[in-house]
């Protein structure tokens, strides 16, 4: 598993990728993706594409990147997602609280 992250020349997005499983062992991996980068971006992409399990504990941490990006006022898409991953975003609502593409 492993999780990069990329802001945009300008500053204004994080692109953070996510390979192999996505459960509670990529809790602080995650964290890190998005709090110890040095611009504060005003847009959030999560690409799901390499993504090949999304548990519970992962769709938390999803949520605590909302919060941390600014609750409702949030911008976070998460792309890429593939059938099984769509099917567990759509059981949970997600699709209300992030743009799924």
């Amino acid at each position: 598993m492993a999780i990069l992250a990329q802001p945009s020349a300008d500053g204004q997005e994080l692109h953070i990728s996510i390979q192999g499983r996505f459960d509670f062992g990529a809790h602080q991996e995650f964290r890190n993706a998005y709090e110890r980068v040095e611009v504060t971006p005003k847009r959030y992409v999560v690409d799901l594409r390499d993504t090949t399990y999304l548990d519970s504990s992962a769709l938390g941490m999803l949520l605590l990147l909302r919060d941390y990006a600014g609750g409702d006022r949030a911008d976070i898409r998460l792309i890429n997602c593939n059938a099984d991953v769509r099917k567990i975003l759509a059981i949970s609502n997600f699709e209300q609280l992030f743009s799924i593409a």
